[in-house]
Parts: structure tokens; C-alpha cells; sequence
């Protein structure tokens, strides 16, 4: 079957190693686009946080944000579908964490919020340096942010916890997991748990554009890179890994493409779904 949509994570997938949108991928998305092909925005981001260079880009309509918490038309930042962490669960997993080492992200109405501390040094926080433009600049700081998100917790529409190392990760994933019955926990990068509602996912984000528009998950192709990915490249009719993708995103793939430094993404549309 034909496809008839490209659903695209942005961070090392359709982004270059600078975080911006390539000539190379540009024209691609473009040519895409103007051959009737619908291209969705599916990132572990916040609305406000989504690219300029992206969410400007011709054609563009939806955009999954936050890991599938919620959906949005992209010309006119309206949402049309969130799905809220339940306010039990977010006063929970604060419970369980809040003695742990580690930082706090809070995300609501697609803003993202972060602690003083974290924003003015997220390297310490085991951010790569290529990511601490991206967090200064998109992040609204507070000087409590535990105290921010049990005062907000009724509106969040995702939350994360930023950890130090492995072990602890593991240690703060398998608390949260345990002590919240209504979520969905993934990660994108090694320092990052991201937690939503359990009806979220990039798979779910999808599937809501996928009905909106009448689509067949057999016409529908994502691209992605890291386990948050990987739901929804087993969903679509045709799931795309990047050659720099993580060992479960690529296991979860039919296909794998260039690396996302190489317009990996324009070689996928160019040479694997030949849709330009």
C-alpha cells in the first residue's frame, strides 16, 4: 500500500548534530510534502520547544509532543487532544523520588519548566554539550521545581526525571513504575526518564492523526532513533531507524537508514519509500 504519511522524531533523527534542520532534509520534506504526503511531527518535546526551523516549514499540520501527551495543529499552536498525568500519580512518583539524586522537568501546556540549578548547569545533570543551548534556552526556570510540579500537578501534561547515572536510573524507574498504576515511562536519552499519562506514546499520537485523516497504519512510515521511538515504529505500517539508532529502536524497525548526520531521513523518503 501506498504510503501516504511520515510520522518524524526530530532529535538525532531528522535533526542534524547541531539540532538544526539540514538543507539536505529540508528539500526532502518539502518535495514530500508537495507530493501529497503528510509529515507529522512526533518528538518527546514540548510545543514550545519544537524548532522554529521545523514547526515553520510549508505544509506541516500536526505535531505529537511530549511522547504522545499531546497533539497538536501546528499553524495554529492550537491543541486538539492532551492527555493529562493523573494528579495521584504525579504525587506519588515526587514521594518516591524526591530523596534520589536527581533534577525534575515539568511540562504543561506545552511549556517546559526546570529547576534553577539544572538550567544553569545541565551538564552536571549528564546533559551532553550539545544540549545545553537547547535547555537554556527552552526551559522556564524555577527556583523550587518540586514544590512547582506538586503545585501544578493537576495540569501536567508529561513530566521528567533527570538522573545521573545507569544505576540510578534504573533505580528511580522501577520507583516510579511501582508507585504510579496510570503511567507511560520511556527514556530518549541515557539522563532522561520521561513519564505521561499510560494512554500516551508516540504510537498513540500517531494513531489519533492517523483516524483524523482516514489513514491505513499500512500508509503510514515513521523515523526514529532512541527507545521512545520504538512503539511507534512498531505501529506504522513501516517503521525507519536511523543508523545511529539505539539497539531496541533498530530491532524495532523494518528498515534502517543513514545516519542522522548524513540527511539520513532524506535518504529513507528518497531510496526506501521512494516517495520523492
Amino acid at each position: 500500500m501506498k504510503i501516504e504519511c511520515i510520522a518524524l522524531d526530530l532529535d538525532r533523527t531528522t535533526l542534524d548534530g547541531e539540532g538544526h534542520l539540514s538543507k539536505g532534509n529540508r528539500q526532502a520534506l518539502l518535495q514530500a510534502i508537495a507530493n501529497g504526503i503528510h509529515v507529522i511531527v512526533a518528538s518527546g518535546r514540548a510545543f514550545a520547544t519544537l524548532p522554529e526551523e521545523i514547526i515553520s516549514l510549508p505544509g506541516i499540520e500536526y505535531a505529537v509532543t511530549g511522547n504522545g501527551a499531546a497533539m497538536y495543529h501546528v499553524p495554529t499552536g492550537k491543541c486538539l487532544h492532551r492527555y493529562l498525568l493523573e494528579e495521584k500519580d504525579v504525587a506519588a512518583i515526587m514521594e518516591a523520588t524526591q530523596r534520589e539524586p536527581v533534577a525534575y522537568e515539568a511540562f504543561i501546556d506545552g511549556v517546559a519548566y526546570a529547576g534553577w540549578e539544572y538550567v544553569e548547569n545541565p551538564q552536571a545533570f549528564g546533559a551532553t554539550p550539545q544540549a545545553v543551548e537547547y535547555v537554556r534556552k527552552t526551559r522556564h526556570r524555577t527556583e523550587n521545581i518540586q514544590a512547582f510540579i506538586m503545585e501544578h500537578k493537576k495540569e501536567l501534561d508529561s513530566m521528567d526525571i533527570i538522573v545521573g547515572d545507569e544505576e540510578c536510573k534504573e533505580k528511580v524507574w522501577r520507583l516510579a513504575a511501582q508507585c504510579a498504576e496510570n503511567i507511560y515511562v520511556t527514556s530518549s536519552v541515557r539522563q532522561l526518564i520521561e513519564i505521561a499519562h499510560k494512554n500516551a506514546g508516540k504510537h498513540s499520537g500517531v494513531k489519533y492523526f492517523m483516524e483524523r485523516l482516514g489513514l491505513k497504519r499500512e500508509q503510514v512510515a515513521a523515523f526514529g532513533d532512541a527507545d521512545n521511538d520504538v512503539d511507534m515504529l512498531s505501529f506504522a505500517g513501516c517503521g525507519i531507524a536511523m543508523e545511529n539508532a539505539s539497539e531496541k529502536c533498530r530491532a524495532a524497525a523494518d528498515y534502517v537508514t543513514k545516519h542522522h548526520t548524513e540527511d539520513g531521513v532524506a535518504y529513507g523518503l528518497r531510496e526506501i519509500l521512494q516517495v520523492i
